[in-house]
């Protein structure tokens, strides 16, 4: 009898302890990895393609296309977001035409379980859902008011130290928003395939 008690005791343990690791368990990164330099330093970031797959396809093919290039960090609310501005509006360079139609495309929310906590990449969007465009946050600290409200599509793999001293500069409230008060420039994007050693 004491056995059998054990036995349920143990099992019960071994069915929580899984139950944890599977809520716990964060999505696979695929293989492309996205730099954006900054005059700040360099920030790279990995895509969740099975949890977000439009969202990703949508963001990488900016990146692809250089959309990216000359657009800035429109936001810096420390503890909370570094958020990228939208390319179409965000830009110092002018866009071409492929970068203009696909800068304004719509996205589907893609909402998941997987947390908002810091290097998460979550979609910027409006009040509609399925408003998202371009513009997209880097998580600086947990946001679980954020989960299940925007999509996470990534996150950031390397550069957690660029992200750091962003926080570090001075801003000015306008509105919900706290913004930088210089120009954050994302200089130019490069991708590459990551592969596991």
């Amino acid at each position: 009898m004491e056995n059998t008690r054990i036995l349920i005791l143990g099992l019960a343990c071994l069915a929580i302890i899984s139950v944890a690791k599977a809520l716990s368990h964060e999505p696979e990164l695929g293989s492309a990895r996205v730099v954006f330099q900054t005059s700040y330093g360099d920030i790279e970031f990995g895509f969740y393609p099975t949890v977000a797959p439009k969202t990703v396809d949508h963001i990488f093919k900016l990146v692809r296309l250089g959309g990216y290039n000359t657009n800035h960090f429109f936001r810096v609310d420390k503890g909370f977001v570094a958020q990228v501005a939208d390319v179409a509006s965000g830009r110092s360079a002018p866009m071409n035409e492929e970068q203009r139609i696909e800068a304004e495309k719509k996205i589907v929310g893609e909402f998941s379980d997987v947390k908002h906590v810091r290097g998460t990449l979550s979609m910027g969007r409006y009040d509609d859902p399925n408003s998202a465009q371009s513009s997209f946050s880097m998580l600086l600290g947990d946001a679980p008011h954020l989960d299940r409200q925007y999509a996470v599509f990534g996150k950031v793999t390397k550069g957690d130290e660029t992200l750091s001293k962003l926080e570090e500069v001075p801003t000015r409230r306008e509105g919900i928003f706290v913004m930088p008060t210089e120009r954050i420039t994302i200089l130019s994007t490069y991708y590459y395939v990551h592969k596991e050693m």
